[in-house]
């Protein structure tokens, strides 16, 4: 028989806000898609932008691309610099799901996140309901990224949190098989999957939710 859950974790970007470089890009490059995808595959990466979420300074991460790429300097530090126009807001639904599963008092809710940590004040800022998890484990602070598995790790032992107790919910798939490997409920989380299904498949009590 299953362990029954007693904790949820949340990834945050595409699970519970909406975010991607692209909203800001396109004002950028007046809506040129083409020039949008050459310079978010190109310059500033998806694996340049991660190196940030492990702790690398913004400082650092802007001097490496700008010595690369002189031309688009300004392109380069409005990355970090208008990082607030790459969020769209909440996504709506998840974040109903949230409130209501930490209003039942049932589980134990965390965040899991892989962001930058000079830019997790500005976060709480823009989304001040992060201040309403039990807690928090953000890549950068701690100078560790999903999909590795010391991260998972972290947050289990700082919260002693059962493995086979808890779900993990994130849009990136690789992040979800890491925590399958550990032991934890993971769910891949697209825009097409009924995730309050979904969890009512792992015994979560989402009635009126």
């Amino acid at each position: 028989m299953k362990a029954e859950i007693d904790t949820i974790i949340f990834d945050l970007g595409g699970v519970l806000v909406d975010w991607k470089p692209e909203y800001l890009y396109r004002k950028i490059f007046n809506g040129d898609e083409q020039k949008v995808q050459w310079f978010l595959n190109n310059v500033c990466t998806p694996q340049w932008n991660i190196e940030q979420d492990a702790g690398r300074t913004i400082a650092e991460a802007n001097a490496i691309k700008i010595a690369e790429f002189p031309e688009y300097e300004k392109e380069i530090i409005s990355f970090y610099k208008r990082w607030d126009e790459m969020f769209s807001g909440p996504i709506k639904e998840n974040l109903q799901l949230f409130k209501k599963l930490k209003a039942s008092k049932k589980y134990k809710i965390y965040a899991l996140t892989n962001w930058s940590a000079e830019k997790w004040e500005v976060g709480i800022k823009l989304f001040p309901f992060f201040n309403d998890f039990d807690g928090v484990i953000v890549s950068g602070k701690v100078k560790l990224i999903k999909p590795f598995p010391e991260i998972y790790k972290l947050i289990l032992n700082t919260y002693n949190i059962t493995p086979e107790k808890a779900i993990f919910i994130d849009d990136n798939k690789k992040n979800v098989l890491t925590a399958n490997n550990l032991n934890i409920n993971g769910i891949h989380y697209t825009k097409e999957l009924d995730l309050i299904n979904k969890l009512k498949d792992l015994k979560i009590n989402t009635n009126n939710i």
